[in-house]
Order: C-alpha cells, then structure tokens, then sequence
C-alpha cells in the first residue's frame, strides 16, 4: 500500500512506457490476477472515483437569484420604487409580493427541470471488464483504480490510462486525444527512449477507443491524473446548446417581446392623453398608468415561454429515461416526433437475446438439445438417447473456446450468441474455465462483419489448433474436408449441399445457425483448408409485447423496416411471427449489385433486408433518406457507427452496445428493445405537444389581456383593471397551469396520427389564427361583462375575475379529448387549476381585497362568469377534434 501511495503522489520514477510489466506490478503492489475487491475498495476510497471533473454545479441559490435577472423584473422593481417615491406605498408593496411569488415558481420550474437532468446522467454507468480476486467482473468505471488489470476489445472506449500487458492485432483511435486521423498499432514493447504521447505504443489513454483487437493492461493512472484529465483542467465544461426548436421560439419571444412593448408604449400615451383632454394630468394619472404599461408588459412578453419549454424537454427527457430511453443529443425530441422509419436488428431489438442452442447437424445427423435458457440443466439426444462422439466433442470444443463471453452471477458478460454455445457445451459436461487453462489462446482474428468468421488459435499438449466459426456459406468456402464419426475426409459437393439444406431447415425454423470448423495450424492462411465439424442451430424467441408495439407503429403513420445479418429464412420466420409485413426480401448480395437509382426504388418496398454488412446497412439509410423520410436507426457494434451517425436519430444498445456505437448515437435503448423505441416517438410527439400547447396557451391569453386594456382605452371606458389585477392574472394563469402541461400524460391519439412534417414550423398561419381568434375572444367577453355589470369596482372585479376564468377554460381545452377533460389522466394540470380558482376566490373575498381593488361577487354571478368563460372550453375542444380529424398533431 505504500508503494501505491508514493506512485499516486509522485508519480513513477521512470515513465509507466519505459519500465517492464513486472516492475509496474511491483511498483503498484498488483499483479496479473489483479488486486483483491478488499483493496479496491481502500484505493477508491483513498484517491476519489475514475471521473473527470465536471463543471460546477448549480446550486438551489444560483437558480433562485436567477429568477430575478430579467428585465421584465428590472421593471417592476423601478415600478416599486416609483410607486414608494409617490407615496402608493399599497401598490408598491403588492407589486413585491407578485414578483417574489413569481420568482418562487420560476424557481420551482427551473429547479425541478435541472434535477431531472442530473438524475438522468446517473442512468446509464460505463461498465468495464477487469480482474479481480482472480476472475473477470464487470465493474462501473467510475470504481477502477490504479492496479486493476483491464481486459478491452474492439469498440471499448479505455477508461482509464493503462500499460499494455498483452494485446492481439491491437489498433486504437487515438484522435481525441493527439488529432491523429488513423487508428494507432499499440504494443506491450518497453520504449528506452523518452517520446511524446503519440509515440508511447505501449500506453492506453482515456478517452480513446478501441478500433480493432484486443488487450490486456494495466491501470496507470485515474480521473485527472490521467492525460485527458490533464487537459480537461484547462477546459470549461461545453454550455448546453439549445435544440433548433429552442432557438427559434426564443427568437419568436424576443419579436414578441418588442411589438409588447410598443403596444404598452402605445397604451400609456393613448391613456394619458386621454385624461389630459378630459380631466388634465396628475402625478396620480401618470403612475397608473405607467403601472398598466408595465403590467401588460409582464403579461403580454412570454417570459414563462423558454422556462417552460426547458422543462418540458428535461422532464420529458426524464420521462423517457424511466422507459428505458437514455437521450444523448436533445434534438433528438424534436426529430422523434417527425420519425416515419425505424430500421431496426433483429436479434436483441425484436427477439429477446435469450439464445438458446436447440439443435446440431454434426457426423450428418440432426441431434436434439433439451433445456432453456441459460441453464445448465439439459441434454444432447439422438432417438431420445444421449449422443456422444469425438465429432461432437470437437465441435462443442470449438464453441467454448473460440467464445469471448462468460457468465458474471448468472448474467452474460459478451454476446449472448457465445453464451449459449458456453451452455450447450455445459451441457456434455464441458467447462470453460478449466478449458481455457488447458487450451491457452495464442492468437485470434477477431468477428469480422465481411468475412462473417471468427478464428483462435489455440494450444492443444503439443500441437497447435485453428478453430473457426461464422456463417455457414462462408465457412464452407474454407472447408475442404469433413469430420465424420471422427474421421476426417474430403469435402464432397454433394456434403455441402445437404450442409446448406439443413441450415435452411433450420433457419425456416427461425433458428440462428453457427458453423464450425478447424485445422492443425500449417504454413497456409489460418482461414483455408479447414475441416467442417458441423452447426449449432438456437432459437431467440420474439419479444412478448413486440406484435402491440410493431401495429402501434403502424397505426402512427410509422414504417419498419428490418435490417439483419441473419439469412433470409431466419428474417422471414421472425418477421411471419411477429407480424411484420412485407412482399419480398433483399439479401447483401442483390444490394450490392443494385446501383444507388435501383436501390432508391426498391427501399421504398421492401421491409426486410438479410445478410447485409455494414456498407450495405449505411446505403439502405441513405436512399430511404433521400427519399425524404425521417429515419432512427438501430445499432450496437463499431461497424455500425457510420449507419448510425448518417441516420436522423442513431438508437444504439445499452446492453450489448460497444462503446463507440453509444458515442456516435442521438439515444440509447437501455433495455436493447424495439418496443422502447415507439414510446420514445410517443414522447418525443408528447413533448412536442406539450410546447405547442404552451405557445397556443400563453399567447392568446396574453393578447387577450393587452386587447382588453387597449380597446377599453380607444372606447373611452374606465379601465378594466388595475396594474395589479393584471400582475396577479399573469401570476395565476401563466404560472402554475402552464408548468404542469409538463407533468401530465401525453393524449393517446398521438400515436393515431401521422408524423408531423420536420420543417413545419411551430408557429404557422393556422396557430397565428388561433391566437388572434382565442384572443379576441377572450376580450371580447371579458369586456362584455364589464359593460353589463357597470364600470365601477363591481364590474372591475367581474372584468377580472371572467379574464381568469377565461384562460383557465383556455387550457383545459387544449388538454381535452372530443371535449372530455380526464382528470385522472390530467392529474398535475387539474390540481392546478384547482390552485389558482382558490387563489381567486381569495382575492376575492378575503381581506386582501382591499389591496386588490376587489369585493364580493353572488352565486348568480359566478354562475353567468362560467358559462360566458366556459364557451371557450368548447371552441379550443372543437378546433382539437377538427386538427385530431385531419391527422395532424395539435
């Protein structure tokens, strides 16, 4: 432990590249097999977590003080000061209580939204593979420490800075960290000489990801210590951008916010030159009406608008985290909501990834595997008795050892593919880690989506041994022999034949086939001349709920598309399953010879495409694109990284995705599952809604207010209302009902609608009419019953209390379904109506009416202001149901 301490705090003597393994095991009191979880424990508890300093976060008082930064606020304040200079110390003071009421939503809004957006980067932990007490574990990054020993593959992202101990074909990006555009060849070589980091072969750096091979190495340093920690010191922490949505309502606000301000400017003069031709002017006269400018100017500017916009994203965001969708880039709420695409795998996305290895075709026999799952538990029959063969032995040899996976507390760490071959060989009494310690692996050539093999070379006493598995038509290209009972012979035509046959049958069957084969290693390519064992045919069963979500889809306006490596009859009998139509399927090999034109027309049709590499998965996207339509895209390996990143909205795996394929997406599936991608769109549509209703909500209401003043002044009534009556109608109405539109469930016709067109914008004629005619509405009614009820306090109080009751009426139209407003449904929204009607009735009646300029209203009235406010309900319902009718999204 000591020697761990003086590492950590003074560094190594001599650089981590120029010494030997074993004297960087000395130095760090660790060895191969990795340190104890006892003293992992101790060092993370001792030098802190493997993360890299964030930027400070925002604390409750930073927000709160925030709340007062607007010059919406400036100007009330100089009203309080006005009003306290002029002696209107009742006003000044009412004024004060408005604007820390307000800043205390505001607060709550903005708090809640920033909270959501912590948890959710909580969500989705980095697990790396590393030894400890002896074994393989998969650990959250954030827990390694200097001395755990790492074990990393192809599309690892290095978490933390590590010396290499053994690698294989090892190449690395390094071009985060050194702008190199090439992956780098990495080595355990000690350098003697000193170099800089782009010439250190035989260190890892955080950051930087894993482009091919393999690697074993050892923590060097952790967090900041490491390099990229090192210059993420001189870097602030990016300021979040704003989604396209964003952007352009919070230019549509400042517009807005002008043209207010002009009106106020115009109210004010009309006002005052109106008293000055009837009754003169007075300081009196000046103030109130300055306070009515004001006040309508914190009306009419959408200042709510971004605040509730921002909230209604992060908690959306959230929302969708609790459904197992982590979004990584927030346009991707917009764009969700215009997606009409969805290529998505098969294995994993629509079936469950729970293989398991059903049948054999081995000694030209079809032989039968009991049990499920992945328990041990089952048996390898032939006529109901148990077969065994040297064959067998062999091909199930093969399996084990040629596999990257193993089993961590009954979960599969790797692909779930390799775990069920670990279980079928389990199953004939074969142990991985007893093999894999007599079998040592000396080399490998790793997966390769367009060779479709992968091969290991292995030790086996005194001989060494090629075992290769993959797709069958391309392992039988490299076969020349067989094993038959044991005996090895030539490869006939007529053997491969009956091969491919079987694995037809087998794939009709929706059954994944896997071929093996191998060779005693000679001076030829490690990959020809090998001898055909036979295949492991396993069944991944189509998730449960997967036929609801694939018509939910369809009912939305949503194609789905498959794209798989899988052959064709394994495509054709999920997709027969699951309920996915289609007319024909495309294969890799009639996309590759189809010119981009020809491609164009036919991705327009066909709904299932198998045996595809990557490239041809990336051309698919393209002309589907080109096309116009807006397309998500499922992916979890390296290869798929372009595909993904081409795509609208690139959707990696968060259980079997590399980490290269999470760096390059818009969001990830936590739970690998198609069904979480249309819940997704939901959301994305539900949020974009929830804006939308902000806009339709705050807008009208606000002209409203601004029409009833200015008409009143034009017709040479009394005012309507005083400065805080307004302020208060801003505090009831804008606030409250405005935060909970999103909290509450998205409407269910969402999903019955067609996409909306991306370059739509928010704000078009028809929402302009909206506004206008919600608006004058509003006005309109407020003013009549101000007329009919007399321009005194009574009638004042009527004009108030209608204008409120106006705009409460407003959104619960907005939220209501063929004029039915479900209170279960609109839980958060109905409790705060509830709220602001209990505010206004003690406005009204209680003490603090006087302040308020208020006085009691009868039974009688509250009855005519409901049913003159109500007809709102009913017209914002009627236009709902019209828009519902037409498909588009209100």
């Amino acid at each position: 432990m000591k020697k761990l301490i003086y590492a950590r705090k003074k560094e190594f003597k001599v650089e981590a590249y120029k010494q030997t393994i074993k004297t960087i095991f000395k130095e760090l009191n660790t060895s191969e097999k990795g340190i104890t979880t006892k003293e992992a424990k101790i060092r993370l508890y001792k030098f802190g977590k493997n993360k890299i300093t964030q930027k400070k976060k925002t604390t409750w008082l930073e927000i709160l003080l925030r709340q007062f930064n607007s010059i919406l606020i400036y100007i009330l304040i100089a009203a309080i000061i006005i009003s306290l200079i002029l002696g209107e110390i009742l006003d000044a003071y009412v004024i004060l209580a408005i604007v820390i009421l307000n800043a205390f939503l505001g607060f709550i809004q903005e708090y809640r939204a920033n909270n959501a957006l912590e948890k959710l980067k909580k969500l989705s932990p980095v697990f790396t593979t590393v030894y400890r007490d002896n074994i393989r574990k998969r650990i959250n990054t954030e827990n390694i420490v200097v001395g755990d020993i790492l074990i990393l593959s192809q599309g690892d992202k290095i978490p933390a800075d590590a010396r290499i101990i053994n690698s294989q074909n090892l190449q690395v990006d390094e071009a985060i960290l050194t702008g190199e555009s090439k992956p780098v060849e990495k080595t355990n070589f000690i350098i003697k000489k000193s170099v800089l980091i782009s010439e250190q072969k035989n260190i890892l750096f955080t950051g930087t990801v894993i482009s091919k091979g393999k690697a074993k190495a050892i923590v060097i340093k952790t967090a900041m210590k490491t390099e990229f920690g090192k210059i993420a010191e001189t870097v602030l922490a990016a300021k979040p951008e704003l989604t396209p949505l964003q952007n352009k309502l919070k230019i549509f606000g400042k517009k807005i916010g002008v043209i207010t301000v002009a009106v106020c400017l115009i109210v004010f003069v009309l006002g005052v030159l109106r008293e000055y031709f009837i009754i003169g002017i007075t300081n009196e006269i000046i103030l109130n009406y300055f306070l009515i400018a004001v006040a309508l100017a914190v009306a009419g500017i959408p200042s709510g608008l971004p605040a509730a916009i921002t909230a209604s994203f992060s908690l959306g965001v959230h929302k969708l985290a609790k459904n197992n969708v982590l979004i990584r880039k927030m346009p991707a709420v917009e764009t969700l909501g215009s997606t009409n695409v969805i290529c998505t795998d098969k294995t994993g996305t629509l079936t469950k990834n729970e293989m398991t290895v059903k049948k054999l075709f081995v000694d030209n026999t079809e032989i039968e595997i009991t049990g499920t799952g992945y328990s041990e538990e089952g048996k390898i029959l032939f006529n109901t008795k148990e077969y065994r063969s040297e064959t067998l032995n062999m091909l199930l040899l093969n399996g084990i050892l040629n596999n990257d996976s193993f089993f961590q507390k009954d979960k599969v760490i790797g692909d779930p593919t390799e775990a069920a071959l670990l279980i079928s060989g389990a199953k004939y009494g074969l142990n991985k880690q007893i093999l894999d310690k007599e079998h040592i692996r000396l080399n490998e050539y790793e997966f390769d989506s367009e060779r479709k093999l992968m091969t290991t070379i292995n030790k086996f006493h005194n001989e060494t041994i090629v075992l290769t598995k993959g797709a069958t038509e391309n392992l039988l290209k490299k076969c020349s022999r067989i094993m038959v009972n044991g005996k090895v012979q030539n490869l006939k035509v007529s053997q491969k034949n009956k091969i491919l046959k079987k694995e037809e049958e087998f794939s009709k069957q929706a059954l994944r086939v896997l071929a093996f084969a191998f060779k005693s290693k000679d001076s030829r390519n490690d990959e020809s001349g090998l001898i055909f064992l036979g295949i492991q045919a396993m069944i991944d069963p189509p998730r449960d709920e997967i036929k609801e979500s694939l018509s939910k889809a369809k009912d939305a306006g949503i194609r789905t598309i498959m794209i798989t490596g899988d052959n064709k009859q394994t495509a054709i009998a999920i997709a027969k399953e699951i309920g996915l139509g289609f007319k024909r399927v495309l294969t890799g090999n009639e996309v590759e010879i189809m010119s981009d034109l020809e491609l164009l027309h036919q991705v327009k049709k066909i709904n299932i495409f198998a045996r595809v590499t990557p490239n041809h998965k990336l051309r698919i996207i393209n002309e589907l694109r080109k096309a116009g339509n807006i397309v998500a895209v499922t992916g979890d390996g390296i290869n798929d990284a372009p595909a993904l990143a081409k795509a609208d909205i690139g959707v990696a795996m968060g259980i079997t995705g590399t980490d290269v394929s999470k760096e390059s997406v818009d969001m990830i599936l936590l739970d690998d599952n198609y069904s979480s991608i249309v819940r997704a769109i939901n959301h994305g549509r539900g949020i974009y809604n929830n804006i939308k209703n902000f806009v339709k909500y705050l807008l009208p209401s606000n002209t409203g207010e601004i029409l009833v003043i200015l008409i009143a002044i034009l017709l040479g009534w009394p005012l309507p209302l005083i400065a805080i009556q307004i302020l208060m109608i801003n505090l009831i109405t804008d606030g409250l009902p405005s935060f909970a539109l999103s909290l509450d469930e998205y409407p269910k016709y969402l999903m019955s609608t067609k996409p909306r067109n991306k370059r739509e914008p928010i704000i078009d004629k028809k929402m302009i009419k909206h506004i206008l005619l919600v608006g004058i509405i509003i006005s309109i009614g407020t003013l009549f019953m101000y007329w009919n009820y007399g321009f005194n306090d009574e009638g004042r109080t009527i004009a108030f209390t209608t204008l409120v009751f106006f705009q409460l009426f407003n959104v619960a139209g907005l939220k209501s379904e063929n004029f039915k407003f479900s209170i279960r449904k609109n839980k958060f929204l109905f409790s705060s109506l509830l709220i602001s009607v209990m505010i206004q009735l003690t406005v009204v009646y209680s003490p603090l009416n006087t302040y308020f300029r208020t006085v009691p209203i009868q039974i009688i009235d509250w009855i005519y202001i409901t049913l003159i406010t109500s007809t709102i309900y009913f017209i914002v319902g009627y236009y709902n149901r019209k828009n519902f009718k037409y498909g588009s999204i209100v």
